[in-house]
Parts: C-alpha cells; structure tokens; sequence
C-alpha cells in the first residue's frame, strides 16, 4: 500500500462535520489538529462519556467538539487510525502549567521549542491587546495600524506552529495509508510546509472542504475573510508590505462587527455560517478605505444587528439579497 495525505482546511463549526464525516470514511488514518489529551483514547473507546472527556477543555466551539467526538467514536469502532498532532499548542500548555507552578519567562531555556513558543505567543498576545486598547481610542488611523501589527505577529505564530505541525506529522505521512489531516482554513501555508518535509512526488492534495457548498450556494468566492487576508499575506511575504494591505485591515475592522459570533448548531443543512461569511464579505469586498473610515466611528460600539443595519443603509442597493437580515 502506497502512501497519500489530504490536508483538509476547514474553519471549526457545526456544519462541516457532515462532510468531514464523508470524507474521513474513505481515509485510513486521521491527524488531528488538536494536543494530545489524556482522556482521548478511554472517550473513543466508551469508557468516558464524551462530556466528561470535553468538560475541563476550553472550548472555543464546544457544538462541534462534542460532534466530532461522536464521528471520531465511529472512526475508531471503523479501524481508522486517530492522532492528535499539534505540538504548538501542546507546547504552550506546558506553558501555562510552568507558569501555574511559579516558574516565568525566564526560566524558559533559549533556543528550545519552548522558549519559541513562548516568544510567539507572547509576541501576538501584546499585539492583539495593543490593538484592543487603540480601537477604544476612536483614531481610525492608530486602529488600522495596529490591525497590521497584531496580523503580522499572528502570521509569525502561524508559521511556526505550522512548520512545528509539519515536522511532527512528516514521518506519520510516510506510512502506507491514505491520511486524512485536519487543519483550520488560515493554516493553508501548512501545505507549503509539508511538501519541505515529504519526498518529492509524494501525493499532497488539499481539500477545500467547503468548497462544494459555496458552488451549491451559488457564489464564486472563498471563504476568506479581510482579516484572514491580510494575515495569510504576512505570512508568505513576511518583510514584505503590499499595497492593499491599509484597506484589508479597514474592511477587517467592520467585518468583524458584521460577523456572526454565536455557534450555530440547528438548520445546518441550510449552512448558516457558510451562507453568512460569503454575505458579509461580499459586503466589504464593496467598501473602500473611506467607506470603511467612516463607517468605524459608527459601528464601533454597537451590536452585531445595529452594525448590520448601519452598513446596509450606508450601501443602499448593493446589500447582497437574503442574510443577512
């Protein structure tokens, strides 16, 4: 039996565990994108109950870790092969557990994976609440700077969580076997990665998972948002500047108020948090860096609803039709 991967990216949400399901039934191994946790093998073997395995994880959507476990379960009863592979996270975990027991930064050793880790974690982190604390200064400007900071040091996290990533799962790639390796949509650069790592020739495909159901909706478009963007620009060109890169961080700022936050998990066959990224970025596909500038003053503090409403008034006609609402 030869060897062959699919790198499946898809963004973590109720609605793409269907066809992810589909698409693991045909794969001899799965690579999970996620640490390795102790109660991993008693849940997938029964032994736990799949609440008790999730209950003291902190989940960012807790609708499709508890799915996906029921999937995983029947993969297992199937005789596919389950690993979880993400030795970032596994990394920084042991972070926090030092930390947790008195140790800090400085007793991080230099030049360990560790201490890189640690670097690019707190590297982002300052960036992200930087950025928080100048969007509460209402300077449109000073905001859509550190929109760009925080996008660069999040494409350096990025790439050495993926290089990270790619390393570990290279020899698990090279069994005999079909693989199937989970990874969200913003680590597509995993694939440039990968191929670094694997022979030549060796049989790569990636896998747009929801690729089917955007044609099936109609549209054209990827699922990409302004911010994704400009992260994923980062990360291939990370010295480099581009000349959209202002207007990406601007259309970021309001599709982030546009957006729809909450996990859905009912109607999934109507695909609601696919059909609402298409909607709302085609809707800041339309907005210049004015258009953006001026409506950030007006979006800034209001609800998810009332941005929607602001935005739909300020492009009359071109809101596109259905959701949003």
């Amino acid at each position: 039996m030869t060897a062959s991967a699919s790198l499946v990216l898809a963004n973590h949400r109720p609605e793409t565990i269907p066809l992810a399901r589909r698409l693991m039934a045909v794969h001899d191994t799965i690579l999970l994108e996620e640490p390795p946790e102790k109660g991993f093998e008693p849940m997938l073997d029964g032994k736990i109950t799949i609440d008790a395995y999730l209950e003291n994880q902190e989940l960012e959507y807790p609708e499709f870790s508890r799915r996906m476990a029921q999937v995983l379960r029947e993969r297992r009863k199937a005789g596919t092969r389950l690993v979880q592979v993400e030795p970032f996270i596994d990394l920084l975990l042991s972070i926090h557990d030092r930390f947790a027991n008195g140790d800090g930064p400085q007793d991080l050793p230099a030049g360990t994976d560790l201490y890189r880790v640690y670097c690019a974690e707190h590297f982002a982190t300052k960036a992200l609440l930087d950025f928080y604390a100048a969007s509460g200064r209402d300077n449109f400007d000073t905001t859509i700077d550190a929109v760009k900071r925080f996008a660069r040091a999040d494409a350096r996290r990025f790439a050495l969580r993926d290089q990270m990533r790619a390393e570990a799962m290279a020899a698990l790639l090279r069994e005999p076997g079909n693989t199937y390796i989970e990874a969200g949509q913003i680590h597509y650069p995993l694939w440039h990665e990968l191929r670094k790592r694997l022979p030549a020739g060796f049989p790569l495909r990636v896998h747009f998972l929801m690729t089917a159901v955007v044609r099936k909706l109609g549209y054209r478009r990827h699922l990409f948002g302004p911010g994704d963007l400009l992260t994923l620009h980062y990360r291939f060109h990370p010295r480099g500047r581009f000349q959209s890169e202002n207007l990406f961080a601007a259309r970021a700022l309001i599709y982030n108020k546009l957006i729809l936050k909450e996990e859905i998990a009912d109607d999934l066959d109507t695909y609601p948090h696919t059909r609402d990224e298409i909607e709302i970025g085609s809707v800041t596909d339309q907005l210049s860096l004015d258009d953006c500038r001026r409506l950030y003053t007006l979006v800034r503090r209001a609800s998810t609803t009332d941005s929607r409403e602001i935005v739909k008034r300020h492009l009359e006609d071109r809101w596109p039709v259905g959701r949003p609402t």
